[in-house]
């Protein structure tokens, strides 16, 4: 018998429904019970399943003051909040599919059969409300994980054909769980990849940044482009296989994305920003007549290719820019042969709060490079940054003076000189020339910069 202990959740529910035709029926199940067996912190939701009717288990439930927050009938689940988590209960069902569609027509059922049409046969065990007892009803989960193995419960061309974002699913559990795939998964998940069309692309979006953040993100998306699935993701990465770069690197363009994937800080920006910071390098590639490789313009393309690719995958637009900010910004840090103050004062200014996030990106693109290849002195350039930063805020760094000043200052009307004025007085705040705020100097340098050009000398 194993017995682990009981989550919060289990505890509350155990307590709840003891001495009640519910507490035997009722059942913590899938990852929550997963991840207690493995000793892995428990980060989201957790699932119960009951042989129960589910209208009934609701309303003891509701009488205890835990509510219902969602509901739906056509798939007999359920979410509430208890103990301050949110819970998915699902009545045990049998499910069928038809083949255009991911969305089962759903029966009541036994426990067995509820559990034989679920993923992964990890995800099968269930425990006990009252005792925190661990049951492995279909007699494989506890085998496969001890063998570390990804097995599915039924067969597996099956099991991905019913619900293709299982494919998905299967690739990230391998990337979180460093397990391996049981014979004949693999082969299953290429022959069915197709079937990833039928999947929204927020469902795809939200699996697919789980497998990048995880420890083995590289691992991850070497098995989407094996089992024929990124094509449906991001199929522009697909161009770097056997793109090669030339003297600073020893991996292709794929590889070395790989690369700083696996190098980055795992949080989604960064590892968003390190898989598409090359990703228009086989669009940009040209070879000079010497034999270099060159990659003109990339990084402005590149950002271009990770808006459209985001948009496509539903990401916020708050996190589109933010990434995109990174994606064409990525080649400044390397670009500098001395960091001076002033291009301190500049990265600053367009890149914000974001400059630590993108000496990041730089650090794990500098590590997937050919070893030995030169190396912008990070440290010293963060040192500048924080120095700059101390001295002047990013939000200063800008023109002293406002469209309306310099048209009283230099006696304009509206037109394109106020804006070309203004970006004059940006760039003197930028080059340590003027200090930030100085609205006096300002238009005392626009005064002397028309008198020796002329009326259009801000342009000059």
């Amino acid at each position: 018998m194993t017995i682990l202990p009981r989550s919060p959740v289990a505890h509350a529910l155990g307590e709840a429904l003891g001495g009640t035709p519910f507490a035997r029926s009722t059942w913590v199940v899938g990852g929550a019970v997963r991840d207690a067996w493995l000793g892995r912190e428990r980060e989201g939701d957790t699932d119960v399943v009951t042989e129960s009717p589910l209208d009934d288990l609701l309303r003891a439930l509701n009488a205890k003051g835990w509510p219902t927050v969602a509901r739906y009938p056509r798939f007999g689940t359920a979410a509430l909040r208890i103990a301050e988590t949110t819970v998915e209960v699902v009545q045990a069902r049998a499910e069928s599919y038809v083949p255009d569609s991911r969305k089962p027509d759903v029966r009541p059922a036994t426990l067995r059969e509820d559990l034989l049409r679920r993923d992964f046969t990890i995800n099968t065990l269930t425990q006990d409300l009252a005792t925190g007892e661990v049951r492995d009803v279909l007699g494989s989960a506890f085998g496969d994980l001890e063998a570390r193995l990804l097995r599915t419960p039924l067969d597996p061309v099956r099991t991905f054909e019913d619900d293709p974002l299982r494919l998905l699913r299967a690739v990230r559990f391998r990337a979180e769980l460093d397990f391996d795939y049981a014979p004949g998964l693999a082969a299953a998940a290429k022959a069915s990849a197709d079937r990833l069309a039928i999947v929204s692309a927020e469902r795809i979006r939200d699996e697919f940044v789980r497998m990048l953040v995880s420890p083995n993100a590289a691992r991850a998306l070497s098995d989407l482009v094996e089992f024929g699935l990124m094509s449906w993701i991001v199929p522009e990465l697909l161009e770097g296989i056997g793109c090669s770069q030339g003297d600073y690197h020893h991996l292709d363009v794929f590889g070395h994305t790989l690369a700083v994937v696996q190098a980055a800080p795992p949080n989604r920006r960064l590892r968003l920003a390190a898989l598409l910071h090359d990703i228009a390098k086989p669009t940009c590639r040209s070879v000079d007549a010497d034999g270099r490789i060159r990659f003109f313009g990339h990084e402005r393309v590149g950002a271009d290719v990770a808006r459209c690719r985001m948009r496509e995958l539903r990401f916020s637009d708050a996190e589109i820019e933010g990434v995109v900010l990174l994606v064409r910004n990525h080649m400044r840090i390397g670009s500098f042969e001395r960091f001076t103050p002033s291009a301190a004062r500049r990265l600053l200014r367009d890149l914000g709060p974001s400059w630590p996030a993108l000496l990041d990106l730089s650090a794990a693109d500098q590590a997937a490079h050919r070893p030995g290849s030169p190396r912008a002195n990070l440290d010293e350039i963060r040192t500048a940054l924080l120095d700059a930063e101390r001295v002047t805020p990013p939000t200063a760094l800008v023109s002293p003076l406002d469209g309306e000043q310099i048209q009283r200052v230099l006696g304009l009307e509206p037109g394109p000189e106020i804006g070309l004025a203004k970006r004059f007085l940006e760039e003197e705040v930028i080059e340590g020339r003027l200090a930030a705020g100085d609205e006096e100097a300002a238009a005392t340098l626009l005064i002397e910069k028309f008198r020796s050009s002329g009326k259009n000398g801000a342009s000059s």
